[in-house]
């Protein structure tokens, strides 16, 4: 494991030793669990970036693109 150091806000420290103490995990533990939970979302969002991309306000398309497709 590698040592780094990071600024926080105090109220953000504050949070982070109360989520320890409720976990009874060390601080340094819930930074590493919190960063890795981070990753994890990150890379997943990075997989499939075009998810959601397009939007066409309407509920049926997935009924009618074919019908859609045809008329263009």
């Amino acid at each position: 494991m590698k040592r780094t150091t990071i600024f926080i806000n105090e109220e953000t420290e504050q949070e982070i030793k109360l989520i320890a103490k409720q976990k009874q995990k060390s601080v340094a533990e819930v930074i590493r669990e919190a960063i890795n939970e981070y990753i994890s979302k990150y890379k997943k969002a990075k997989k499939y970036p075009f998810i959601g991309l397009g939007s066409s306000n309407r509920s049926d398309i997935s009924e009618t693109h074919e019908e859609e497709l045809w008329e263009r």
